[in-house]
């Protein structure tokens, strides 16, 4: 493939290519001064076991990111099948995600109450990825909530 074909990839063509992809669906928390913050993800991967390092994929522009970068410290939350309505909220709108959300704080990051599991990070790093910033994260505190079903995000709608 000549590099000429390379730059004929819109990002169109390439969300229609990602589309085929199923992800798992997690809810990145942080604070902003004491407000709790948070978006919905599904670009998010364990790096290494040893030591333990994920990374999530944010906006360039969204305020969860501001606040990670800011406070040093964010919240992974995996929801469940049933949690759709709570991935919309989050993915969506400027207003308090928050409100109705049960959530408690461990390690001062705010951890959604009844999701699958939930981990709490110290940033390691962070790289600009095109319009996105890839965050690695170093885990400092996790739990396995409860059992169930992950929701998964898959040709443009969550299952």
């Amino acid at each position: 493939m000549t590099s000429a074909e390379l730059d004929r990839i819109t990002g169109t063509a390439f969300r229609s290519f990602m589309r085929d992809w199923a992800t798992g669906v997690a809810v990145v928390t942080s604070t902003q001064g004491a407000a709790p913050v948070g978006c919905t993800v599904n670009a998010f991967t364990s790096v290494s076991l040893d030591p333990p390092l994920l990374l999530v994929s944010l906006a360039r522009g969204s305020r969860t990111l501001a606040a990670i970068t800011a406070s040093k410290v964010f919240g992974v939350n995996v929801l469940d099948d049933r949690q759709g309505e709570l991935a919309k909220r989050f993915a969506v709108g400027t207003g308090d995600r928050f409100a109705g959300t049960p959530h408690r704080r461990e390690l001062g990051v705010p951890v959604i109450e009844d999701v699958l599991a939930a981990v709490v990070c110290e940033v390691e790093w962070c790289v600009v990825g095109g319009d996105h910033v890839l965050v690695l994260g170093r885990p400092r505190w996790c739990s396995r909530e409860r059992a169930g079903e992950p929701l998964v995000f898959f040709r443009g709608g969550w299952r």
